[in-house]
């Protein structure tokens, strides 16, 4: 394991960023690739901080098929590939949908393109639970049936892991891992990377920390009336540094696989569904503070309910989750805090 290169694309993004934490510390070397349009290239020196470890960063977008031969040919022989560089918010797929086809598929196929053209098959591709829309089951499998996605940022996704399926039943050998996220949230413990989105929070947790902070006036729970334990919309909420390290597990099972090529798909969650409200008490016992919210009607398009079973990613992948949403509110909180005091 020692010394193997890893490819993150979007490795300077919220989940890539920790994730080439993890990888450093399980022995790989990342590689990152990122265009920069949506990540900030300040937090690739804070996980070199954080690591000790000076990987290289390639400026450049995946599309960019000729860039990424380059890439590639400097770096030589490569383990495998993580594919995080994507478009990923929901609501602004929907009037940029052109953007996100383009971008979030384009650079799949031109990915897979040149990882063919260089003979390298190991791949695990960054997917979401949106692909499995208003679920008919709960808690969801791997096995659950898909249902029509709620956003452009969701049919991306969803085509994603067909692109993945298809290349691999080809005369293309692939070895693909599809992971699907269900809600990441949290921070690196240290205070240093944490999430950074543009603009106006598309997500709960930046957008209760940022509230918290004084940023936002207040916080919008959209619906009290779901038929749920309270009222309010559930979610599996795991935490980014847990999810990281998914990724080094599959990994880690991808160099053990014997078949030439296959895609699998795994859930990646805590198993546990938790409300808005419950993650907002959360958030006040983390951070001892009050949140000024307030309850909104619903939200056009919310899933109800969400919730991951995990029992395939245990059992194959030998990993679990083991962060609480206590130590991700903590943790969020810490990273809003550290980002006012030493603003990037």
């Amino acid at each position: 394991m020692a010394n193997k290169k890893v490819v993150i694309t979007g490795g300077a993004g919220f989940i890539g960023s920790h994730t080439a934490i993890e990888l450093c510390a399980a022995g790989y070397l990342p590689i990152v690739v990122d265009n920069f349009g949506n990540s900030d290239r300040r937090m690739v020196g804070r996980v070199h901080e954080i690591t000790g470890v000076r990987f290289p960063v390639y400026e450049l977008d995946c599309r960019d098929r000729a860039a990424m031969r380059r890439m590639f040919a400097s770096e030589g022989e490569c383990f495998g590939v993580i594919h995080f560089a994507a478009h990923k918010a929901v609501g602004a797929s929907v009037p940029e949908a052109l953007s996100y086809y383009d971008n979030n598929l384009g650079s799949l196929v031109a990915l897979l393109e040149v990882m063919g053209e260089i003979g390298l098959a190991n791949v695990v591709y960054s997917s979401s639970a949106t692909v499995y829309g208003e679920a008919e089951e709960l808690p969801v499998t791997e096995n659950t049936p898909t249902q029509p996605a709620e956003s452009p940022y969701g049919r991306t996704k969803q085509m994603g892991e067909w692109i993945l399926r298809d290349t691999a039943a080809s005369k293309l050998p692939l070895k693909a891992v599809l992971l699907r996220y269900f809600n990441p949230v949290g921070a690196h413990p240290s205070g240093r990377i944490g999430e950074l989105p543009l603009g106006k929070p598309e997500n709960l947790v930046p957008f209760i920390t940022q509230t918290a902070i004084g940023l936002r006036d207040e916080l919008t729970v959209f619906g009290s009336d779901y038929p749920t334990r309270d009222g309010t919309c559930t979610r599996d909420y795991v935490h980014v540094v847990d999810l990281a390290r998914a990724h080094i597990a599959a990994l880690a099972w991808l160099g053990k696989e014997s078949r030439a090529s296959f895609s699998e798909v795994f859930n990646v969650g805590t198993g546990a569904a938790t409300s808005v409200l419950e993650a907002i008490h959360a958030f006040e016992r983390a951070s001892q503070t009050k949140l000024k919210y307030r309850l909104g009607p619903r939200r056009p398009g919310d899933v109800v309910e969400s919730y991951a079973n995990v029992d395939k990613a245990r059992q194959v992948l030998g990993w679990s989750s083991e962060l609480t949403i206590f130590e991700a509110m903590r943790d969020a909180w810490k990273w809003q805090v550290a980002l006012k005091n030493d603003p990037l």
